[in-house]
């Protein structure tokens, strides 16, 4: 199954549907990272709205190992809102890593589904901003082996840094891998 997802259809699917259902790994790659907000609470009840953060953590506290890779320093709200959830600070489930080289956006949950999108980790990218305050963005969600596994390898190889020693902007990177 391939789908095509548009505008608020990629909040409503990936982070209000599909992100809180990882079970073993949810791995997130984007250039850019900002306070993003959404969703929380059983469907058909008022939902409060909520840092994404709250949602990593209480995945982390399920057991799921999360990594989250970006390309610049988060936005100050968001550094703010990290430091109120112990879990994505101690747990070894949850790791963080900075490559100015990160341009790809894409988020796979279990290794079984894979989204690959224009969307960034923000609010106006993938949160639940109204649809008159959001960017305009596109993806495809994918659970096809044969996109997802080259998918996986690559993202690994980028976080295990086996690009960083032959990497041409080294200099500029905050935080080298390796």
């Amino acid at each position: 199954m391939t789908e095509l997802l548009l505008n608020e259809a990629i909040y409503q699917r990936i982070i209000a549907d599909l992100v809180p259902q990882a079970q073993k790994f949810l791995w997130i790659v984007t250039a850019d990272i900002k306070d993003l907000h959404v969703g929380k609470g059983l469907k058909g009840k008022k939902q409060r709205f909520v840092p994404f953060l709250e949602i990593l953590s209480d995945l982390v506290q399920q057991g799921v190992a999360i990594r989250l890779m970006h390309a610049k320093e988060p936005g100050p709200r968001f550094r703010k809102d990290f430091d109120k959830y112990p879990a994505l600070i101690e747990s070894d489930l949850f790791e963080r890593i900075l490559c100015p080289r990160i341009h790809t956006k894409a988020i796979i949950i279990d290794g079984k589904s894979a989204f690959i999108t224009s969307a960034n980790l923000t609010g106006a990218g993938l949160g639940a901003k109204s649809p008159d305050k959001r960017n305009f963005e596109a993806g495809i969600l994918t659970d096809e082996k044969q996109h997802i596994a080259p998918l996986i390898e690559w993202i690994d190889s980028l976080y295990l840094g086996d690009h960083c020693l032959k990497c041409q902007r080294r200099k500029f990177c905050p935080d080298p891998i390796a």
